[in-house]
């Protein structure tokens, strides 16, 4: 390359980086090569004070026009990319710049529970969702307390004392806030900021929160029946549908017996347990099933356990409470 065209690429490097290719890129034809004939023309005409018409016509040899292309591209390319690093764009939503999570554990955000005994969740009385781990968590565990007999305070306590280990004295005291007290007035002296997510919480609020759900998650899983009131109905809500159940009570003379009928969403079994005797329904397809216990005197408790496997391994168990 002569040392003319080399003078003129420099010149027209120079004229790219200076503040006027702001205004000046405005009038660059979209056409590809007459781009770039026309920059070489700017920088011709920046460079040479005599009119144009009486200068000496600047020649090119071929294969020198690609080259300046390839170099206005880079210094573009260049720039754009200074540009974007110190100015970084921003969503239409958003003021200034905003550092996001990689993940966000809000089930609430998700259209169908990966769990399906989750869906029981939208049934509970409270002001916050609790995210599907929590949840899970906790539903296993008032099962596994469902059916002792310590106090209902006691259980609320072990029922989320691992989400706090150190807090006993809190949780205690919570917990008897929540025994004590009303939904409403409990939202209002513990969880005043409501529109936060679980984990934007204060431990306090997240105990509150936790002990107010294992409340109401003791007494779905409870189903009472006596001589004065012998029926008593619930529902689950599943991933797959809606679990119904009616248990009753019947006295027949000497004979007593605990009935069960459940409506089912999907194929499933269910299991009536009680002081050593045992009873086993299954069904191949959705449907009411029927099981049931007899004996000269019932037991205090019973335990019913609910298996879908088309929902988890893992069942869904309910104690029944009997006041003779």
């Amino acid at each position: 390359m002569n040392s003319d065209s080399e003078s003129l690429q420099h010149q027209c490097l120079d004229w790219l980086l200076t503040d006027n290719v702001k205004t000046k890129e405005e009038s660059v034809e979209c056409e590809e090569n007459d781009g770039v004939k026309n920059l070489l023309k700017e920088a011709t005409a920046s460079k040479s004070s005599e009119p144009e018409l009486g200068g000496t016509p600047q020649t090119f040899q071929l294969g020198e026009i690609p080259t300046v292309q390839d170099r206005f591209q880079a210094v573009l390319k260049r720039r754009l990319q200074i540009q974007v690093q110190d100015h970084p764009p921003l969503f239409p939503w958003e003021t200034h710049l905003i550092e996001y999570p990689d993940f966000i554990d809000e089930p609430s955000m998700t259209l169908v529970p990966s769990w399906g005994w989750m869906v029981q969740q939208s049934q509970l009385n409270l002001p916050r969702p609790l995210p599907e781990r929590v949840f899970r968590q906790l539903l296993e565990q008032c099962q596994a307390l469902v059916t002792s007999s310590v106090p209902l305070g006691a259980k609320l306590v072990q029922a989320v004392e691992n989400f706090f280990p150190n807090d006993s004295q809190a949780l205690n005291d919570i917990a008897g806030l929540v025994l004590r007290s009303t939904y409403r007035s409990v939202n209002m002296e513990t969880l005043p900021n409501i529109q936060s997510d679980y984990s934007d919480l204060q431990p306090r609020q997240q105990m509150a929160l936790s002990l107010l759900a294992a409340k109401q998650l003791l007494e779905n899983l409870t189903l009472p029946v006596s001589a004065t009131s012998p029926v008593v109905e619930r529902q689950w809500l599943t991933s797959v549908g809606t679990l119904n159940i009616k248990v009753e009570y019947q006295s027949l003379g000497k004979l007593t017996k605990l009935l069960v009928q459940a409506e089912l969403p999907v194929k499933g079994t269910l299991t009536l347990r009680g002081s050593g005797t045992l009873a086993m329904t299954t069904s191949s397809t959705s449907g009411y099933l029927t099981v049931e216990l007899g004996c000269e005197q019932l037991h205090p408790s019973y335990t019913l356990e609910v298996e879908f496997p088309e929902i988890d391994q893992q069942s869904l168990l309910f104690v029944i409470s009997l006041t003779i």
